[in-house]
Order: C-alpha cells, then structure tokens, then sequence
C-alpha cells in the first residue's frame, strides 16, 4: 500500500504542511493511518478526498461546507471533477475573450498615437487579473457598483482598506485572540467593505474570494501577507457577533 508521509503529500500537491494539518484539525481531511511515533501517514484514498477539496477551494465553497458536503457525500467524485471542469471552461472562455479584446487592442494602437509600455501592462494586467476570475454579467455587475458608489467613495475605501489590514496585522502581531471584541469590531469591518464592494452579490462575492486564494499579487499587493489576514478574520467571523 503506497502512503505519503505530511510533509511528502505537501512538497507533490503544492500545499503546506499546515494547510495539511489545518484539514486534519477541522475534520475535513484526517489521514488514515498514523506511524508508531504518530506521524500522519496518508493513503490513495486521502489523495483522491483532497483533489475533491482543492477542487471545491477553487469554486469557491468555504471549507465548513466542503467538509458537509464530502462528509454527508451530497456529492460524488464524479460530480466534483464535473463542476472543476465546467468552471475550467467558462475560464478558458473568457481567456479567449481577452485575446480578441487585445488584437482589437492592436489594431487601435497601430491607427493611433504611440501608448507608453507602462500603461499598456498596467491595461493588460487589470483585464487578464479580473476576467479570470469574474463572468461578464459579474463585471457588468461591478462597473454598476463602482457608478453607483462613485470614485469618491472608492478612493475612500481604499484609503479604509489600507487602515484596517495595518489594524488586522497589528492584532496578529500581538497574538490577540479573534474572538476578542477589538477583533470583532475589525471582522464587522472587513465585511461591511466587502459588502459595500460586492453589493451582497453572493457570486460576486465568491469570485473575490477566488481571486485573493489564487493569486500572488494584486494591484502590487502581496497576498503572503493578506491570506493570514483573511484566516484570522474568517475565525473572528466564526465566533462573534459579525458572523
């Protein structure tokens, strides 16, 4: 029988031994057999349950409700990989859009003026970060919010944005527990922006959440430090009044 040991199954999927170990607090993945020393040792079985996790991570379902929904068995192996690969193809879909908006893109630039190099990656940047991640309704959907909001009030967040994730860190820093009501209030924060952001839009919503899990930088934001922020917030969600 072949088995993985933690650090072995971490270093072949691309995930962190305290991701692995998180799974196995939570109950959402428990290897299935322990050396005499109780070491964690994992088998096919386990490997087959965390591709179905991390194929639900990436749709966006929250890891409370994977574990319901492998644990009940409300879905099967066959239904996970289907929904993984339908997601694939509305991406790759949406890929293509993008390489037809850039040839037009092409042909303007070679009637026009010249653009700086700056500019145009910054362009191109913006259109490939969102249109991975957001359906066309979606992105109609966000360019109404940012009218209705007004780029006042966007520069405003941003402004309120960078303040709260200084509070978050500082809190972490400080080893405060997320159930603390100064963390509390930073948790009511955090999903008021969001809110406002996403309009209560609940694929919008999941979309974001997407892009922060997936990519390594945003807008030139590192998400190294920004996903301990998200895990620390998530825990205060679960257990105060801003849940």
């Amino acid at each position: 029988m072949r088995t993985w040991k933690v650090g072995e199954l971490a270093k072949q999927t691309g995930m962190t031994v305290r991701t692995l170990h998180h799974y196995d607090e939570i109950g959402l993945l428990s290897p299935s057999h322990r050396t005499a020393a109780g070491h964690r040792l994992y088998v096919e079985d386990d490997v087959a349950r965390l591709q179905q996790v991390a194929s639900l991570r990436s749709l966006g379902f929250p890891l409370d409700e994977i574990r319901d929904l492998l644990n009940e068995r409300r879905l099967s192996p066959l239904d996970v990989v289907r929904m993984h690969a339908d997601r694939m193809r509305q991406q790759l879909q949406t890929q293509q859009r993008l390489v037809e908006r850039l040839d037009a893109l092409a042909a303007g630039l070679s009637e026009a003026a010249p653009v700086s190099a700056e500019q145009l990656i910054a362009t191109i940047e913006e259109i490939n970060m969102f249109e991975k991640y957001y359906t066309p309704e979606q992105m109609d959907y966000l360019a109404q919010r940012r009218e209705q909001v007004g780029e006042a009030r966007m520069q405003e967040v941003g402004g309120e944005w960078a303040r709260l994730q200084a509070d978050v860190q500082a809190a972490m820093d400080a080893g405060t527990d997320p159930c603390d009501p100064a963390v509390q209030a930073m948790a009511a924060r955090w999903k008021g922006l969001i809110a406002e952001f996403t309009g209560g839009n609940e694929g919008v919503r999941q979309s974001l959440n997407n892009l922060y899990q997936n990519e390594d930088t945003i807008h030139g934001q590192s998400m190294a430090a920004m996903r301990p922020m998200m895990e620390y917030i998530g825990r205060a969600w679960q257990c105060g009044p801003s849940a």
